[in-house]
């Protein structure tokens, strides 16, 4: 054996060593991440799934919002599991804001997401975290106390003014037995957006 064939043959022994101390690590990572139970949201915490009711926050009962309730301002409001009666307010970010429009002022995709022209979106601000509770109906804009980020719920709550990076995530609605009820998940990122 000459000693450039030694020299390969001990740089394919390392090699070789290497690949089975990577698939040793590998197997043992395997092995840890098999032993842990999944982490599992608990129902509270999920967020709005279809077919949930939307509930007052402030109500004493978990009694399901219908178009009535929705007049001349907002109302925020929890997901409510009708099945289990479980209200999502395990996190602030499940906070949904739901106003009534004008049908005839909804640009887009707020028709399609609307429900009897009620519209609903995430109650948190985008930009620090606030929550958007602030409704002028003379101007039909949304308008978060913090630092005035003001958004059009007409055009999928796109922001008009202040510091927010991005509109509120939107949630499209159906009336199911008379009941305002989420039809899809959240569009859009709900919450602070990253730095």
């Amino acid at each position: 054996m000459t000693e450039a064939d030694g020299a390969a043959s001990a740089a394919c022994g390392m090699l070789s060593t290497r690949r089975r101390v990577l698939a040793l690590a590998s197997l043992a990572g395997l092995k840890a991440v098999a032993g842990c139970a999944i982490a599992r949201a608990e129902p509270v915490d999920e967020r709005p799934q279809p077919g949930d009711h939307l509930v007052a926050v402030d109500a004493a009962e978990p009694v399901a919002l219908t178009p009535s309730d929705i007049v001349d301002a907002e109302v925020i409001a929890w997901p409510f599991d009708p099945a289990t009666r479980t209200i999502r307010s395990g996190s602030r970010l499940n906070k949904v804001l739901l106003v009534r429009l004008d049908p005839a002022a909804m640009i887009g995709a707020t028709k399609e997401r609307a429900a009897d022209a009620i519209v609903a979106y995430s109650a948190i601000c985008p930009h620090a975290g606030c929550q958007v509770d602030s409704w002028s109906a003379a101007e039909q804009i949304l308008e978060c106390p913090c630092h005035n980020s003001r958004y059009n719920p007409c055009d999928a709550a796109a922001v008009v003014a202040g510091p927010s990076p991005r509109s509120l995530a939107a949630l499209p609605l159906r009336i199911a037995d008379g009941k305002l009820t989420v039809a899809k998940p959240f569009i859009g990122r709900v919450g602070i957006a990253p730095t």
